[in-house]
């Protein structure tokens, strides 16, 4: 089976710091891979790099085995990103935005939206500048899933979310993912919720990747500690 992505080989520097060298790793259809690490390791970065915005020094990514340099648009269309999570366009309520991006999207799926709307319990009618800075990060998220994309994107999903609003879309996200056979490739630094979100973990590192493995074998491995204490753990060490 092809991996949705798939990098090798890759080497990365800013200037003469060293981000990471010789990083390789792959994203199966239909999973949720978490890519996890402490702020600055280059998990942006990564991002950067499987979008086509940033070049790497060596190595080469794919994304649906296309070159991400060269990723046509019809392969394009078939990826939703979230680098922030915020909203534009505040003035308007949260009927009128759906309405506004849906026109972007051939395959929109407007349900996915309104389902996260119902579960944050927000009247359609709803100013977005009027919510708080969590519910407008869960607005940017449901116009993210409703791009109905078969890979999901989202870096730091996580940013400005309160612990409520972080378990809230980690269930929402899963169930949505998992109903719908996406692929899900996020990254964040704060790891309390994921581990029941993610079917797989990168834990990297500043320079290279710790351990790539199947969240529950990770955990099967550490009994009786938390995702976040095994990270704690294996990233203290270095």
């Amino acid at each position: 089976m092809t991996p949705v992505i798939s990098c090798e080989h890759l080497t990365h520097y800013y200037g003469k710091r060293k981000i990471y060298e010789d990083l390789n790793f792959e994203v199966s259809p239909g999973r949720i891979v978490g890519l996890l690490g402490k702020n600055g390791t280059g998990k942006t970065t990564t991002i950067n790099i499987l979008m086509g915005y940033l070049k790497p020094r060596s190595g080469v990514c794919r994304i649906f085995g296309e070159e991400v340099q060269h990723v046509t648009p019809a392969t394009r269309q078939r990826i939703a990103l979230l680098l922030e999570g915020h909203v534009q366009y505040s003035y308007m309520s949260i009927e009128q935005i759906e309405r506004f991006y849906s026109a972007f999207y051939p395959k929109w799926n407007r349900d996915a939206y309104y389902g996260l709307m119902e579960k944050l319990k927000v009247a359609p009618g709803q100013k977005i500048s009027r919510m708080s800075n969590g519910q407008r990060s869960q607005v940017a998220l449901g116009l993210i899933l409703a791009q109905n994309a078969d890979l999901l994107v989202l870096d730091d999903f996580s940013l400005g979310l309160d612990p409520g609003y972080r378990r809230l879309f980690c269930e929402y996200l899963r169930d949505y993912a998992k109903a719908e056979g996406k692929t899900v490739f996020l990254t964040s630094h704060i790891i309390q919720d994921l581990e029941k979100l993610v079917d797989e973990v990168i834990i990297m590192d500043y320079g290279n990747i710790l351990v790539q493995k199947e969240a529950a074998a990770l955990m099967g491995e550490y009994p009786g500690m938390t995702l976040e204490d095994i990270f704690i753990e294996l990233t203290g060490k270095y």
